[in-house]
């Protein structure tokens, strides 16, 4: 029998509207790369990761002069134009786009998460790679969480339990692209599978992969990067 593989799926077909730029945010420069670039680039590093397809929206005009300044990437990341309005529409696209077996497993990462390491791949892989469900990298809540009434505190909410959802997010192509197909409006994958009734495993993650989301994020991710480099 043969030895299921494990496929990167990166999608990046947001405009980045809290980002507040001129362009995607996924392209945002942080020094040196497109933010983007350190995500494929750490994929495409990892020799766990049979292939990594990267999904695009049909009107994307920057993914081509990307890749035009990183040939190591050629046969290594493969361009998906099928992106759609919501995440949840592009990765299901994406999987139906993949050559993938049902068994296969599925790393959908987001683009807007640079500091993801090839050490992180690595635990997750270790982790998940047996589980009968899948999982996902994620850190416990160490803040005290507070849920708001219009500008004033509505309540105090118990952090006991409570986790912040990560990437990468590793699940069998068959079983994700079932629980996309019948999911209402999620924001993860791991949601789309808790829909189905099963439970995924939460996998430690760090600090140092957070999502790019708002101006000042791209600044702290610049020092991040820079700092490991």
């Amino acid at each position: 029998m043969t030895s299921p593989r494990r496929f990167a799926l990166i999608p990046a077909a947001g405009v980045g509207a809290r980002m507040g730029g001129s362009h995607p945010k996924q392209y945002l420069q942080l020094g040196a790369l497109p933010m983007l670039r350190y995500v494929l680039d750490t994929f495409a590093g990892a020799t766990v990761i049979a292939h990594t397809y990267l999904v695009v929206s049909p009107e994307d005009g920057y993914i081509d002069s990307l890749l035009a300044d990183a040939p190591h990437l050629q046969g290594r990341v493969t361009v998906l134009r099928v992106g759609g309005a919501t995440r949840q529409q592009s990765v299901l696209n994406g999987l139906r786009a993949v050559q993938a077996g049902a068994d296969d497993w599925i790393l959908v990462h987001d683009a807007a998460r640079p500091g993801l390491t090839r050490a992180m791949i690595d635990q997750l892989i270790a982790a998940v790679d047996n589980d009968p469900v899948g999982g996902l990298l994620a850190l416990p809540i160490a803040d005290t969480l507070k849920r708001s009434d219009g500008e004033r505190v509505g309540q105090t909410v118990a952090r006991a339990g409570l986790w912040a959802a990560q990437t990468p997010q590793m699940f069998r192509h068959g079983l994700l692209t079932t629980a996309l197909e019948q999911a209402i409006d999620v924001t993860d994958e791991a949601s789309a599978i808790e829909a189905l009734g099963l439970q995924p495993l939460l996998v430690p993650g760090s600090t140092r992969n957070f999502k790019v989301t708002r101006p000042d994020d791209g600044a702290l991710a610049t020092l991040i990067l820079k700092a490991s480099s």
